[in-house]
């Protein structure tokens, strides 16, 4: 089936995907739904942009991201997103995936991304865009591999501590924090059960399977857009893009979900 065929049949999926989920707003009617959806996921079609992308020469330096260290060594893809984040000598600093994307296009390929890559990351269209199809390309590199993020290098144990104390505190209108919904079981949100991230099952489901494809969006996310989005749902001002307060946030989560298997790209409403 050629590229456009794919798109013509994920739109279709997507129109489909409203009413189907209004029949049956159970946890097992949900779950029967995305492994129907599974075999066919739209999200392979991102998958397949990313592998061009990853290969294509682009920015100022015309160069592409073949030789991009996410931490197995330069190209290296296999295993490398269940590792992360991770410290990173070269930047300095602890860096989940899209931190360590943004670092290779900016290094290596000579991108300014300061203009787009805040919010424009999230975006369906435009240069921003390209980073769900980079990442979930990258991550699917590591499908059926268990979590394993290294917590004994400093940098990293103490982004731990930063990202728990972010998952803790309460602040903005709602005097809402990441806790309030993800720090319990049989917590639901518009019917929708609500993982608890400290308990690793509840971060197989919350970590573990992102990059996904949104079935109500019609769109692929990550897991900076999924932070984005809590925190503008407890309506606070835009998280920074690849910010350190989200990478800390990331580390600590993906800690907790060390051992989960990797199931990405997956399906989710």
């Amino acid at each position: 089936m050629n590229i456009n065929a794919w798109a013509i049949a994920a739109v279709a999926t997507a129109g489909l995907a409203q009413p189907l989920l209004a029949q049956d707003q159970s946890d097992a009617g949900i779950a029967a739904y995305r492994a129907a959806l599974q075999d066919g996921n739209p999200a392979e079609l991102w998958e397949m942009r990313g592998e061009v992308l990853w290969k294509t020469k682009r920015g100022t330096k015309n160069a592409s991201l073949e030789t991009c260290d996410l931490g197995k060594g330069p190209g290296k893809l296999e295993g490398a997103y269940a590792e992360l984040p991770r410290y990173f000598a070269d930047a300095r600093k602890v860096m989940d995936l899209e931190a360590r994307l943004v670092y290779c296009m900016e290094t290596l390929q000579g991108w300014d991304t300061k203009p787009y890559f805040n919010k424009g990351a999230f975006k369906s269209k435009g240069p921003g865009s390209d980073m769900a199809a980079i990442a979930t390309f990258v991550a699917a590199k590591s499908n059926g591999m268990a979590f394993k993020v290294d917590t004994s290098h400093p940098a990293v144990n103490a982004a731990v501590k930063t990202g728990e104390d972010l998952f803790w505190r309460r602040s903005g209108p709602f005097d809402f924090s990441c806790a309030t919904c993800h720090a319990e079981d049989g917590k639901r949100i518009r019917l929708q059960g609500l993982p608890n991230l400290l308990k690793t099952e509840g971060a197989a489901t919350g970590v573990a399977t992102w990059p996904a494809y949104r079935v109500s969006q019609s769109e692929v996310r990550t897991l900076q857009h999924r932070m984005w989005d809590c925190y503008w749902q407890m309506r606070h001002p835009d998280v920074q893009y690849t910010s350190d307060a989200v990478t800390a946030l990331l580390t600590y989560m993906n800690a907790i979900g060390n051992g989960n298997e990797i199931k990405s790209p997956y399906i989710k409403r």
